[in-house]
C-alpha cells in the first residue's frame, strides 16, 4: 500500500496554513483524478474519489478494484469547500461515498457537472435535480470569481444524450489570471488540441493511465500520449493523474517522464496528498 505523501491532519494543516491571499494558487492530488485548488480563500475540489466504494463494490467480482494508495482524507473533513465537479457519471468521479459527506459539510456548496448528466447526479446523490450546474462542450458559468467551461472529452469516445449534450467533459478554470485544464477521463480526438490551445492554460492535470482491451473498462491517455497534447496544447506544465489506485487500471509514470523529458515539455509528478505552488 502506498502511503500518500501527507494525509488527514498533516493535510489538512497545510490547506490551512497555505491559504494566503497572494494571487497565486495551490494544488493537491487527492488521488485518481481528484484535486484541490486553493486561490484567494476559495477551495475547489475536482473530482474527488475519497472513499473505497469501488473496492467493496467490485470485491466478489471478476474485476476486483484493489486499492493502491491508502485514503488521503475523510471526505466529512473538508468542510472548506465553496465548489466541486464531477465530469462524468462513473464512480470515481462521481461517489456518492465521497459527495455526500462533502455536501453535508458544505450547505452552500456549489456543484458544477455536465448537464447531460443532471438526472443521473441527482439520482445517485439524492440531491434535488435543480441543484448542481451544469455546463455542457462550449459553454461555461462563473462561480466565485472562477470561470468554468466544458470541453468535451472522449472516454474512449465522444458520447451525447438525446439532446445532443456531452456526457464526458473536462473542464477549463479561469481565475486571476490564471488557467487549468482539468480533462477528466479522455483519450485525445481530432480537434481536441484546437480547442484548448486557445486558452493559454498554465497548467493542464491529463490521465495516464491509458487503455488495454483485458481491462474490459473504458480507457485513457497513456503517458505518452498526455504528453503530447500537453505540448500541442502549449501548456506551460502537465501534472499527470488516475494512476496507483486501483492495482487493475494503472501505470507507471515512467512513459509520460520520459516523453515529457524529450518534447521538452514541463511536467510536475505529484504523489497522493503533494502539493504544487503556481508561485505568483
Amino acid at each position: 500500500m502506498i502511503r500518500p505523501f501527507q494525509s488527514h491532519d498533516a493535510l489538512l494543516a497545510d490547506i490551512r496554513a497555505s491559504d494566503r491571499r497572494d494571487g497565486s494558487f495551490r494544488l493537491w492530488w487527492l488521488g485518481q483524478s481528484g484535486f484541490l485548488l486553493q486561490w484567494q480563500g476559495i477551495h475547489v475540489l475536482l473530482d474527488p474519489y475519497l472513499s473505497d466504494s469501488l473496492t467493496k463494490k467490485y470485491s466478489q467480482t471478476d474485476k476486483p478494484h484493489v486499492r493502491m494508495t491508502e485514503l488521503v482524507i475523510d471526505p466529512a473533513r473538508l468542510s472548506i469547500a465553496e465548489i466541486a465537479t464531477s465530469t462524468h457519471n462513473h464512480t470515481d468521479h462521481l461517489d456518492a461515498e465521497t459527495l455526500c459527506p462533502i455536501l453535508a459539510a458544505n450547505p452552500n456548496l456549489k456543484f458544477v457537472i455536465a448537464e447531460a448528466n443532471r438526472a443521473f447526479v441527482a439520482d445517485r446523490l439524492k440531491i434535488d435535480p435543480s441543484i448542481p450546474i451544469g455546463v455542457d462542450d462550449g459553454t461555461s458559468v462563473e462561480i466565485s470569481g472562477i470561470k468554468f467551461s466544458g470541453i468535451a472529452s472522449a472516454h474512449e469516445t465522444i458520447e451525447k444524450d438525446e439532446h445532443g449534450r456531452t456526457k464526458y467533459l473536462g473542464y477549463v478554470l479561469e481565475f486571476g489570471g490564471w488557467t487549468i485544464y482539468h480533462s477528466g477521463d479522455t483519450v485525445r480526438y481530432e480537434g481536441m488540441a484546437e480547442k484548448l490551445r486557445p486558452f493559454t492554460i498554465d497548467v493542464a492535470l491529463l490521465p495516464i493511465n491509458g487503455r488495454t482491451p483485458e481491462r474490459r473498462v473504458p480507457g485513457n491517455l497513456f503517458g505518452r500520449e498526455a504528453a503530447k497534447l500537453a505540448r500541442d496544447i502549449d501548456a506551460r506544465l502537465v501534472i499527470p493523474c488516475h494512476f496507483e489506485m486501483f492495482e487493475f487500471n494503472t501505470a507507471s509514470p515512467d512513459e509520460f517522464i520520459q516523453e515529457c523529458r524529450r518534447l521538452g515539455q514541463p511536467f510536475k509528478v505529484l504523489r497522493c496528498g503533494e502539493k504544487w505552488h503556481s508561485q505568483a
